[in-house]
């Protein structure tokens, strides 16, 4: 069996990783093996990170709806049950932006949500 020379293959993974941890302070820039703690360090950061965003974003937008809810005299809780009872299919997205932006288009919702809560 002939012998395996890995030079290039060496030097290609460690030039990815130093490339990955170019901006990074000292040796963490530098030296392969701090190099690649930092770089896997920053990489876990940076897939947790995109994990907890999605549930900020979440809660931005149940607050959002829940401002504009008390304001309109209705909870939170009633006015996503009424939606669901009514059929209206929105997500939170969508309902803090119309709550945001077409205050009148918000209130129209809110009647519906009320209007599926009464008792018939």
């Amino acid at each position: 069996m002939p012998r395996v020379k890995r030079g290039t293959n060496r030097r290609d993974s460690r030039r990815k990783t130093l490339e990955l941890a170019s901006g990074y302070y000292l040796t963490k820039s530098k030296l392969n093996r701090a190099a690649q703690e930092a770089v896997e360090r920053g990489l876990k950061f940076a897939y947790t990170g995109r994990k907890q965003k999605k549930r900020i974003y979440r809660s931005l937008w149940i607050v959002r709806i829940a401002a504009a809810c008390t304001e309109a005299g209705i909870s939170y809780s009633k006015f996503i049950h009424g939606l669901k009872v009514a059929g209206i299919g929105l997500d939170r997205k969508v309902l803090a932006d119309v709550a945001a932006s077409d205050e009148a288009g918000f209130k129209l919702l809110i009647e519906r949500a009320k209007a599926a809560l009464a008792p018939a």
